[in-house]
């Protein structure tokens, strides 16, 4: 069990164009979300799709590829690590989000 760690695969489409920032300290960072669909059988026997939504964060190289090549809709393999923070909103509400930190980004498919 000494093995396991905190790590996270996934193949998916991009849901929303990326949103890219450059920072002063010349670091690029790159947030989108990415759809990963689940098809199974309910009780009526019926084709059912269920599509589960996950927020990306992507820093420097893997920000740049993403910048360069990954489009809304594009399909796409990630490898990465959970990370979770929590911050206050505009009311002073105490807001928590787990995001996926990408370490390798993987192109699959057709230009979308």
């Amino acid at each position: 069990m000494s093995t396991i760690r905190n790590k996270v695969q996934l193949i998916g489409n991009v849901g929303n164009t990326p949103e890219i920032t450059n920072l002063d300290t010349s670091k690029k960072v790159a947030r989108l979300s990415l759809a990963t669909n689940d098809y199974y059988r309910n009780q009526k026997g019926e084709s059912v799709q269920d599509t589960q939504w996950h927020n990306l964060v992507a820093w420097n190289k893997q920000a740049e590829i993403i910048e360069n090549y990954v489009p809304k809709g594009k399909e796409i393999a990630i490898e990465g690590k959970l990370i979770s923070r929590s911050y206050e909103d505009k009311e002073g509400n105490k807001r928590y989000v787990t995001e996926i930190l990408v370490s390798e980004i993987l192109l699959l498919g057709s230009k979308a």
